[in-house]
């Protein structure tokens, strides 16, 4: 039963990691695969504070979501005003660059990672209240979401999305409505972030790499990109299949490659089959 606790948290966590990655590139358009270096600030803050001031958890994992959304303003005034490949290349950089610094600095634990973490929700029914925790906050994520893109600033996102010189013309400020979108979601990853490193209580910079990335872009793409649910369909495939997988009771050497394959073929099958996701429409976003 612990298990499938386990398994419930890790979906709500990329739950709310898909629905706030939707907002940057499904409803913004903004090509950036940087998502999971704002999961990692989040969890990296909110560790680093229980373990060195045992401040409740929640302050620090507020302090995690504003060390990512800071962080993802320092990124978007530096390359918002880029797009396309550029944009693509500048993020990944990013994230590579601060990965490095985090893998070799010592108060983060290097590529050991931290553990100790202070145990939050503790007794036997911890996942159970974990994962309750966290289906309601990725629930008010979705909720905060589609509100945002069902009035008129989400009209005015997706307009700058398919046409930023129109967009422009009509008087909007195109940059100013990329850092809010940007932060935004880049907050809410960092309290994914937050939520990730309290109830695992262990976290390493490889769980964070350009393969995080892939699986979080995966997620958003099989579900739909700028859809409300398509997001939460695509988190649900992709965390509940790999756990599918290992009650076949494989060896471990092909539960890895096999995880692989599956990801790659559902990719190229949505591609050819489905290319606007399961949920998805022609024109993203036209549900609102």
């Amino acid at each position: 039963m612990d298990y499938l606790a386990s398994t419930g948290v890790l979906i709500g966590i990329y739950v709310i990691l898909a629905t706030s990655y939707n907002l940057i590139i499904g409803y913004g358009g903004l090509n950036t695969i940087a998502h999971p270096i704002f999961f990692a600030l989040g969890a990296y803050a909110a560790a680093l504070l229980a373990i060195g001031t045992g401040l409740p958890a929640v302050l620090c994992i507020a302090a995690g979501v504003g060390v990512a959304a800071a962080a993802s303003a320092a990124l978007a005034v530096t390359t918002l005003r880029i797009s396309g490949d550029y944009l693509l290349i500048a993020s990944l950089g990013f994230q590579l660059g601060l990965l490095q610094l985090v893998n070799n600095l010592d108060f983060t634990g290097g590529p050991a990672g931290l553990s100790n973490i202070p145990m939050t929700l503790g007794g036997p029914g911890r996942g159970w209240w974990y994962l309750l925790m966290t289906v309601a906050i990725a629930v008010l994520v979705i909720w905060l979401v589609h509100r945002a893109m069902a009035g008129p600033f989400g009209r005015a996102v997706r307009a700058m999305r398919d046409d930023e010189v129109a967009c422009a013309a009509l008087g909007r400020g195109l940059f100013t409505m990329k850092v809010v979108i940007f932060a935004f979601g880049c907050g809410a990853a960092g309290l994914a972030g937050g939520l990730y490193a309290y109830y695992f209580q262990y976290i390493s910079p490889e769980q964070f790499n350009v393969a995080q990335s892939a699986t979080i872009l995966t997620m958003v793409v099989l579900g739909g990109l700028g859809t409300v649910w398509g997001p939460v369909i695509g988190a649900f495939v992709l965390v509940a299949l790999p756990q599918a997988i290992t009650f076949l009771q494989l060896p471990s050497s092909l539960v890895g490659p096999l995880q692989g394959l599956i990801f790659t073929t559902l990719v190229i099958v949505f591609l050819f089959l489905r290319p606007h996701g399961l949920v998805g429409t022609r024109m993203a976003g036209a549900e609102h």
